[in-house]
């Protein structure tokens, strides 16, 4: 028997698309170690080597765009509007060259995160194929673009597509996905890190008393000029290299050269966006969370709702980010009751029914 082949399709809107998938395939793989795993993507080959174990072939390509964006929070509605128009003008004809282009990769099994076109040409090649995300595009696209002309016709070649998979598995927490007829519930999906705190404080200089503060926006660019920050005695933050801060008490998270996870876990708090696996990491890691709303993001509701029963967490304005007014904000947060933590039960559960179609075709 020939090893089997996996191709999974990533969207590179953010990081979320492959913190879900990941732990995932991890698994997978250690269910059949003979996998052969393609990625395609144009997600940073760096960031696709720190979120999977062990060799992959990869395929520098794009089959999504999600929602076109200015920052980590606002999207750019009418240019993804006519984005969307653009992708689906011709639509059959590029099923057909989907269809032709997963025929010469020949996959086993196709899995998105959650790309749709894909989806569409693996039926039309007669491919097995999965979609595994807490949300889908035809949701999003709706929610922003309903109320134009073509949109109907639109989201229908996305339900379309999104319900030939053979399930589309939901890690919690998800949107409801009303129109999918292959929808499966699972747990949380998140990579549990390791508490390092007193090798993070001796490398950066820290007090054991300070606290450490984890500001990442979850791969989508959001630079904050920290400039006019006010100093707080006792307070380091750990932030992007990309932002170049001067502030005096910030330090870089790739200076540490730890895996994400660990980093989050040796922190006190966490400052970051809805996204999935931002509040599901926080969640798992026993982290709490302060959050930017992202306001019109259709899965932000149903995040932030899980978020509130499963961890702690509290919104703060743009204003409190940009000014760095959100010390009051942090003492209320640490004051609220710790909850459980979350245990990540969907990435075995994905896993398991992933290695059931591949062992059954």
């Amino acid at each position: 028997m020939t090893a089997p082949h996996l191709l999974v399709c990533l969207s590179p809107h953010g990081f979320g698309h492959t913190a879900q998938t990941a732990p995932v395939v991890n698994a997978l793989r250690r269910r059949i170690p003979a996998l052969r795993l393609t990625l395609r993507t144009t997600v940073d080959p760096a960031v696709l080597r720190a979120f999977f174990d062990g060799d992959f072939a990869l395929i520098p390509e794009a089959t999504d765009f999600g929602m076109l964006m200015s920052s980590a929070v606002d999207v750019r509605i009418a240019d993804s509007a006519r984005a969307y128009a653009d992708w689906h003008r011709d639509w059959p004809r590029r099923v057909d060259e989907e269809a032709d282009r997963l025929t010469v990769l020949t996959p086993d099994l196709v899995l998105c995160n959650v790309p749709y076109l894909p989806l569409a040409g693996a039926q039309r090649a007669r491919f097995e194929s999965a979609a595994l995300c807490s949300l889908n595009w035809a949701d999003i696209y709706s929610g922003y673009c309903r109320d134009r002309p073509e949109a109907a016709a639109i989201h229908a070649q996305m339900l379309e597509a999104y319900n030939a998979a053979r399930v589309f598995i939901q890690p919690q927490p998800a949107m409801p996905m009303h129109d999918l007829n292959n929808r499966s519930g699972i747990g949380p999906i998140a990579r549990i890190g390791r508490n390092r705190r007193d090798e993070v404080a001796r490398r950066i200089g820290a007090n054991e008393n300070d606290r450490l503060i984890l500001i990442a926006p979850g791969g989508i660019p959001m630079p904050i000029d920290m400039a006019r920050w006010p100093r707080v005695p006792g307070t380091r933050y750990l932030v992007e290299a990309a932002w170049r801060s001067t502030h005096p008490d910030t330090v870089t998270i790739q200076s540490l050269g730890m895996p994400f996870p660990d980093v989050l876990a040796s922190c006190d708090v966490f400052i970051g966006k809805p996204g999935y696996g931002s509040f599901a990491e926080a969640a798992c890691n026993g982290i709490p969370m302060l959050y930017l709303p992202r306001g019109d993001w259709p899965e932000e509701p149903c995040l932030v709702d899980w978020l509130q029963r499963h961890g702690r967490c509290f919104a703060i304005s743009r204003n409190q980010l940009e000014d760095g007014d959100f010390t009051a904000a942090i003492e209320q947060l640490l004051a609220l009751p710790i909850p459980p933590r979350v245990a990540p039960a969907g990435i075995e559960q994905a896993a398991g029914m992933l290695a059931d179609i591949l062992t059954n075709t």
